[in-house]
């Protein structure tokens, strides 16, 4: 594992948020658990300021589901916008964040519902990043916490569903300070717009990035239930819109687990 001092963009992000985030700070730790877990605790114990928590390594990252999430330094971009966030409707929150990673990275990024950016060329289909968002109420505030976790390089996949990409495979040479640098200022004012306006306005820009448009799927519940159909975009709330025997139908938990048949 590297030692080498790693120099984020730090000060760059912080002064480009903090005129529409007032008390905004970014910070950086060598190693933690969890970004999205130490934000947690945070507001718990009363620290609810907006914030970006990066960590060069996680012990204990997490993805959706439960699932871990591996992150080594400087092989991965790890880390979490915590904020008080006040939207008239949650729905499609996660996809708002995956829209806007992928438009600031690279137009070859695709996005499979609900919090996965993925690779999909003639090498195959890889997994580049996630998104994990939580939620917590403390009185009458609700506090975000939004996990990202970004590939730079690509790892072995064994045992993997669906093997990892690294950024670096579209943009060669790029480093986590880098990849840091282009989607931090553009991600809060993503979660800001969706604030004001929820999901609709990112609608489009997720149907011209969904890796599952028009394939077949199969749509796990989690309990031995499966329902296969094809699917169709994303509704102006975000829901998946499968079109099954049954007729369309929205998925709308993000527990279910969906994966492309073909």
């Amino acid at each position: 594992m590297s030692t080498q001092v790693i120099a984020w963009p730090t000060q760059a992000i912080q002064a480009a948020v903090a005129p529409s985030l007032p008390g905004f700070a970014v910070e950086v730790l060598s190693e933690i658990d969890s970004t999205n877990t130490e934000l947690m605790r945070r507001a718990r114990a009363g620290r609810m300021a907006p914030v970006l928590l990066l960590a060069e390594q996680q012990t204990a990252g997490r993805g959706r589901l439960g699932r871990d999430w591996q992150s080594q330094r400087g092989e991965s971009l790890t880390f979490s916008l915590g904020l008080p966030l006040a939207p008239a409707d949650w729905s499609g929150l996660s996809l708002a964040v995956g829209i806007s990673v992928a438009e600031s990275l690279h137009p070859d990024i695709r996005l499979k519902w609900p919090n996965d950016l993925w690779l999909s060329d003639a090498r195959g289909e890889r997994k580049l990043a996630g998104i994990l968002i939580e939620t917590a109420s403390f009185g009458e505030l609700r506090y975000a916490v939004i996990g990202v976790g970004l590939n730079i390089t690509s790892r072995d996949g064994a045992g993997l569903a669906t093997p990892p990409g690294g950024l670096q495979e579209l943009l060669p040479g790029v480093d986590a300070p880098q990849a840091l640098a282009r989607v931090a200022a553009p991600l809060v004012q993503a979660v800001q717009a969706f604030e004001a306006l929820g999901f609709a306005p990112f609608q489009a820009r997720f149907n011209a990035r969904d890796v599952l448009r028009d394939r077949e799927v199969s749509v796990s519940d989690g309990q031995g239930g499966e329902t296969r159909g094809s699917a169709h975009g994303v509704s102006e709330t975000g829901a998946l819109l499968v079109h099954t025997k049954a007729g369309m139908q929205p998925i709308t938990s993000s527990e279910v687990s969906v994966r492309p048949l073909h």
